[in-house]
This record gives C-alpha cells, structure tokens and sequence, in this order.
C-alpha cells in the first residue's frame, strides 16, 4: 500500500498541489485505500463469491433480479461509470443464491472495465455457475468521463445487452425478460 501512496503523492505534486498542505496529508494514503477497494475485484474468483450456493430446483422459469446497483472504473480515464444490472436467467436444474448475483457484479466492476466486457463477463459467470438454458444481463450505466471531461454531456447514458443461449435464440424469451425489466 505505500507503494501506491507514494504514487499519489507524486501525482498530487505533479498536479501542482503542495502534498504537505493540511487538507491534503492524509490524501495519498486515502486515496491508496479507496483505489484498492474499488479494484477489489481482480482479488476475487467466481468459485470463491458462489461459495457452493447452487441449489437443486424443478423451477424451469425465468428468473429475473433488477436493479443490482453497480459502480466500476473505465479503463480507458480511470473514471467512474456508475448504473444498474438486470439479470434474468432460465433454470436447468438449479437456482443460484439471490445475493450472488450482486457479488458476481461487484466482482467484475471492481476492476478497470469497459462496460461491453462487464456485461458479457456476468453474463458469462452466471451461465458457468448455473448451467441455465439461457442468461440475459443488462447494464444501464452513466460515464463519468463523457460527462464531467471531453464533449462533458450530463444526461447522457450507455446501455449494454449480452443474451445467452434461449434469450438469443427466442424472441419471445427476449421479450418477456425486457418486459419484466420494464425495457
């Protein structure tokens, strides 16, 4: 960690700022804390967040959890893009835990991510967990490096869609979901 603290009080210096200001003694080191805690997630494995909560069920109809709230940082700017997760997925046997769904999103958005990858890489991880017939993840997020630098468009929003096998493949199965999410 001091390290890192030492690359922010670098950074802070560079920026013109005098590190040793009162406000800002304590800023490096907070800093190094909040950027280990956002990236928590490159520390993190899909077996280890599921913890065997996978459960037997004879549910074969879909199940959808909306409005996961996510927040994770561009790769691009290491800027905040801050949204929601929907998920639905078809069962095949088993059911995953509800509060998994939330960790594996916490998960992948806790590393410098793109929001297309983040999207496919739940999607992905619920499909590998569960062995559903078909998963559908969206995310609707707000991007802070379009907003607050660059053409700095407030209200503007990016929308990311991956379906799996019956969402893919069945129209209907595709609208249900959207229709349940409210899409």
């Amino acid at each position: 960690m001091k390290a890192l603290s030492d690359l922010y009080s670098q950074v802070i210096t560079e920026l013109g700022e005098d590190v040793n200001r009162e406000g800002l003694l304590d800023t490096p080191k907070r800093a190094a804390k909040a950027m280990k805690f956002l990236t928590g997630g490159y520390e993190q494995s899909l077996e280890d967040i599921v913890n065997n909560a996978v459960f037997a069920s004879d549910n074969d109809e879909m199940v959808v959890i909306s409005n996961i709230e996510m927040y994770s940082m561009c790769e691009h700017h290491m800027l905040p893009f801050i949204g929601k997760v929907h998920i639905g997925y078809l069962p095949n046997g088993n059911v995953l835990g509800l509060s998994k769904f939330a960790r594996i999103t916490d998960m992948f958005a806790r590393r410098l991510q793109i929001q297309e990858n983040l999207t496919k890489q739940i999607a992905d991880a619920v499909q590998e967990v569960t062995g559903a017939r078909g998963v559908a993840v969206v995310v609707e997020a707000r991007h802070m490096c379009m907003m607050m630098r660059g053409v700095e468009k407030q209200n503007s929003s990016m929308s990311t869609s991956v379906m799996l096998g019956a969402f893919r493949e069945q129209p209907a199965t595709r609208s249900e979901f959207f229709r349940l999410i409210g899409k």
